[in-house]
């Protein structure tokens, strides 16, 4: 019986010797594997910084009447995708059509009127022929009195001729000269006349006269007014935050809804202010968002780092000169551009989660944008007038209301041009 104990003895101290072996082996595995984790994080933290608090931004383009109207249809919904150029809305074009018509007839009455002082002008100027010849009638007519009462007045003193008939011909040189300055202020009246239709019309076409301009200035208003009640989508994109319905009254400037163009995303990166000494324009980016999860990465490139903090633009922003205030770490957004095929193979949306390391070894970048923009971040032409439509019809009511005239003499061809300073030039 005592040799089993003795006999066992020796194992169990084995035993003892072994697991406590184990144990220190994995202490120093483990503290191996610490080691390696720490000295991996502080490499990590020597090359790249990363946060999750970063989410995905794009542009919300608002989509707004230039216009007053109601609204007679609505061409697209929320989550519905569009082009450029597409209708989106469109107002009631009544009201806008009639002032359309109201301006055009403007402008046929303004080109008959200048027409007729056109020819008003000729008609003076045959005017002032016929008070000129009155002019050169009435001169002889004079001479001829002033002779016939000299030679009277020369017989009157030898009783030749009688008082009576020497007064009659002082009346009728008093007469002549009368109606001789009576004929010269009809060739100055008549003059005048000329000169103030040529001051309309002379050194112009038809189509320059300034009251001809002013109504062809007013039918491109109720042109441009009359389009502007079809809204285009400026952009390619997903409908969003519809809020116009049927029948509504809009106001111009009134939000109806958004279009969110999917193919121009970034990722606005909220980094601690420890994080940004090192950050800098042009460095690469790995972005991983939740809705793939980190299957799919998305190469990015810091593109933009904020002039300020989140907190410094917020719409209330912290008051810390309280007795109570508690330091906290502020964040600064940094702008990520995305790969636009990458985007393309995996969609996003605007607001996802996503996580974002930025690889820090280059610091050849600047801290900020130090170029001044050569381009513009963003812009359309679909907003520009259909100019050539409304010169087209400025013209033809020209030419119908001209009696006839040819068209060089119109002036058509460079009155179908917007006018300078006008809003159709300006864009």
């Amino acid at each position: 019986m005592s040799a089993n104990p003795q006999n066992t003895n020796p194992n169990q101290a084995d035993r003892s010797a072994t697991r406590r072996r184990l144990m220190l082996g994995a202490i120093t595995l483990f503290l191996i594997a610490g080691a390696a984790d720490l000295g991996y994080t502080y490499w990590r933290s020597l090359r790249e910084v990363s946060t999750d608090d970063a989410y995905v931004g794009g542009n919300l383009v608002q989509i707004t009447p230039q216009v007053g109207g109601t609204v007679v249809e609505i061409a697209a919904d929320d989550t519905q995708r569009v082009r450029a150029g597409q209708p989106l809305v469109r107002l009631d074009g009544a009201d806008t059509h009639v002032a359309l018509q109201q301006a055009e007839a403007e402008l046929g009455r303004a080109v008959r009127a200048v027409r007729v002082t056109y020819a008003q002008t000729a008609a003076l100027r045959a005017q002032v022929a016929v008070h000129e010849a009155e002019v050169a009638t009435a001169r002889a007519a004079l001479a001829r009195a002033d002779d016939a009462m000299r030679r009277r007045e020369k017989l009157a003193g030898s009783g030749a001729v009688g008082a009576e008939e020497v007064r009659q011909a002082q009346l009728q040189a008093q007469s002549a000269a009368t109606a001789l300055q009576t004929a010269r202020s009809a060739v100055t009246a008549a003059r005048a006349a000329v000169a103030a239709n040529e001051a309309q019309t002379a050194g112009v076409t038809l189509a320059h006269n300034p009251a001809v301009r002013l109504a062809a200035a007013r039918v491109r208003e109720a042109y441009l007014a009359w389009a502007r009640t079809v809204i285009p989508a400026p952009v390619d994109g997903v409908v969003a935050r519809r809020s116009v319905q049927l029948g509504q009254r809009v106001a111009p400037g009134m939000p109806l809804m958004s279009v969110v163009p999917l193919n121009e995303l970034w990722v606005d990166a909220n980094f601690k202010e420890t994080q940004l000494r090192e950050l800098r324009i042009g460095q690469p980016a790995k972005v991983v968002a939740d809705i793939y999860g980190s299957k799919v990465t998305y190469d990015g490139k810091v593109v933009g780092i904020s002039a300020g903090s989140g907190a410094a633009f917020a719409l209330l922003p912290a008051q810390n000169a309280t007795g109570n205030w508690i330091k906290v770490v502020q964040r600064v957004p940094v702008r990520i551009s995305l790969d636009p095929a990458q985007l393309a193979r995996h969609p996003l949306r605007v607001g996802l989660s996503t996580e974002v390391e930025v690889d820090i070894a280059d610091h050849s970048g600047a801290p900020v944008i130090a170029l001044a923009p050569t381009q513009p971040a963003a812009q359309t032409t679909l907003y520009r007038a259909n100019w050539s439509r409304a010169d087209a019809e400025v013209a033809r009511i020209i030419e119908a209301n001209a009696a006839g005239l040819p068209r060089h003499e119109l002036g058509i061809a460079a009155a179908a041009k917007p006018v300078a300073g006008s809003r159709g030039a300006a864009q």
